[in-house]
């Protein structure tokens, strides 16, 4: 194969992302750390699920188009570090195929490796071993393919064959892959996604069944969590009106006028909310919720004619597109004047988030380990807050690449406070002050996350090796500002002993989060243990309800 166009490349595309989603589960299991919480693969499936969806809905042979249309997807959809990555890895692909109705062999492989320099640019602190290393030695040896040959599926063969091949080297790169024994877990996504494309191209169909992984023998089925719209009620809807529409510009409406997509933007914001907005030299693609949707037709026939038109009753279908996966938002009003100043802030557990309310956050999006909100649901949040300026407390470091996405997409002045822990957001928001500015809050904000250390009491997924410890199966694990220090078959001993380790003579004060498993005898024996022991230290407990961590503790 010489040439590949948009529609070829669209099937790869929908084969790649099948056959990561038959796997998600055995990627999730290549989690380092045996939590509860490994969620590589399922972030990475619901991201290029997000992708591929948008490929389907938007198929033709310009294969600039067809990029675009994943680049598109893969942004809006991506969830945790490696879905992030794996947006950016294809939005450098699209953005060097932009304009090609079809590419060659050398373009292809120049295109992946474009895909490279997109992704290490887009992380702070770019770690070898990882799905970034697979990609970069796959780009490279697709480059060299492409130099003794322009057949498209030998050059595919050759990045194929390399993906695997530094897959398994990525032990050597990272000792904590070897310590437990698996290879890097993101890697292990990409190299399914390549194995779809290649399989593709060769006109093969990949089985829908997992494949089958040497090096694990007890594989851990990961939850995947799919949420419905029963959060809210259909009169609840403000904008009953799903509206998407394209406009094809016209020289003599344009009328010499240059196309501002940021002004095209505000105009619209006035007529709804969820405005998304994507152009280029020929179309703009609008998808709002509106009350109006004539009134937005309108609009946009300034520009040119309307095609691909689509509006949907969103109150009449309500109770039948329970289906999409999302994350739900908590929040406190339904319709806000704009402020000057909104938080957004992610949670897992109910108590936390009414915590997170009680001190000032604006809206609160239900997510955390193993339920990654995605850029989308971030933007969404950013939006619904309706502030001039915004700070977004992560509260999971897996969540931090895909909130300063966010922030990036909507084009607002938006900071993204990197908290890694739910005590490091809530020590963040408790330092803001809406009397100061937005610098003067960021540096209080991240100065408070430094006085607070985090402690989490949860439960081993399976046996492992790790930083000394001999953990099995079930074990209660005590991880102490993200390092596994202790382990016990016994929830309050593991709690004790990591306490033991966090609290000193420096220390005041204790706040325990409550999980949803933990009684109130429980925890008030844990109280008793610290003011028996730790007598200047002053305990708090709120009951966090949240999933998998029995306890987390925050120490000042």
């Amino acid at each position: 194969m010489k040439e590949l166009n948009g529609a070829q490349f669209a099937e790869m595309v929908i084969q790649g992302a099948n056959h990561l989603s038959a796997n998600a589960k055995l990627v999730d299991s290549l989690n380092v750390f045996p939590v509860p919480d490994g969620d590589t693969g399922t972030n990475m499936n619901l991201s290029m699920t997000s992708g591929a969806k948008e490929v389907k809905n938007n198929v033709q042979k310009h294969i600039g188009k067809v990029g675009s249309a994943l680049s598109k997807g893969l942004l809006m959809g991506a969830r945790g570090n490696s879905g992030v990555i794996l947006s950016q890895l294809f939005r450098g692909f699209a953005k060097a195929i932009e304009n090609k109705e079809s590419i060659g062999g050398k373009e292809f492989a120049a295109a992946l490796e474009a895909g490279v320099e997109t992704a290490y640019k887009a992380v702070m602190k770019p770690v070898e071993g990882t799905i970034l290393t697979v990609a970069k030695d796959s780009a490279r040896k697709g480059v060299q393919a492409a130099t003794k040959s322009d057949d498209i599926i030998e050059i595919m063969e050759a990045v194929f064959a390399e993906s695997k091949a530094s897959l398994e080297r990525t032990p050597d790169l990272l000792p904590v892959l070897k310590e437990v024994g698996v290879v890097d877990s993101g890697g292990q996504g990409l190299v399914f996604v390549y194995e779809g494309f290649l399989a593709e191209l060769k006109g093969e169909k990949l089985p829908d069944s997992p494949a089958a992984m040497p090096s694990m023998t007890d594989l851990v089925s990961a939850e995947h969590h799919r949420s419905v719209q029963a959060y809210m009620n259909t009169e609840d809807i403000e904008f009953g009106y799903c509206t998407e529409f394209m406009v094809r510009f016209e020289k003599d409406k344009l009328a010499g006028r240059t196309f501002k997509e940021e002004l095209f933007r505000q105009d619209l914001s006035k007529y709804g909310d969820s405005l998304l907005v994507i152009a280029d030299e020929e179309v703009v693609k609008v998808h709002i919720h509106s009350e109006e949707p004539g009134t937005v037709l309108s609009y946009g026939q300034r520009y040119g004619s309307l095609i691909n038109i689509k509006i949907e009753n969103m109150r009449q279908q309500h109770s039948t597109i329970i289906g999409e996966t999302h994350t739900p938002l908590v929040t406190g009003n339904k319709k806000v004047e704009r402020r000057e100043y909104g938080v957004v802030t992610v949670s897992m557990g109910s108590g936390i988030a009414e915590l997170f309310k009680s001190i000032g956050a604006h809206s609160v999006i239900e997510g955390g380990q193993t339920m990654n909100p995605s850029t989308e649901d971030i933007v969404k949040a950013i939006e619904e807050v309706n502030a001039d300026k915004v700070f977004i407390l992560p509260n999971n470091k897996n969540i931090i690449m895909a909130a300063q996405q966010a922030a990036e997409v909507i084009g607002s002045q938006a900071v993204v406070i990197q908290s890694k822990t739910v005590p490091q957001g809530l020590s963040a928001l408790l330092a803001f002050n809406p009397g100061t500015d937005m610098d003067s809050n960021e540096a209080a904000m991240n100065e408070a996350m430094s006085h607070v250390k985090t402690g989490q009491i949860t439960y081993a997924v399976r046996d492992t090796s790790i930083d000394g410890l001999e953990i099995e199966k079930d074990d209660f694990m005590g991880i102490n500002e993200g390092k596994i220090v202790v382990k016990s078959r016994e929830k309050a001993a593991a709690a004790r002993e990591l306490l033991a380790k966090m609290l000193d003579e420096d220390s005041e004060i204790l706040t325990i989060l409550k999980g949803e498993d933990v009684t109130d005898e429980e925890a008030e024996a844990i109280t008793q243990f610290v003011e028996e022991n730790f007598k200047d230290v002053e305990v708090e407990i709120h009951d966090g309800k949240q999933p998998l961590y029995s306890f987390i503790f925050a120490v000042e």
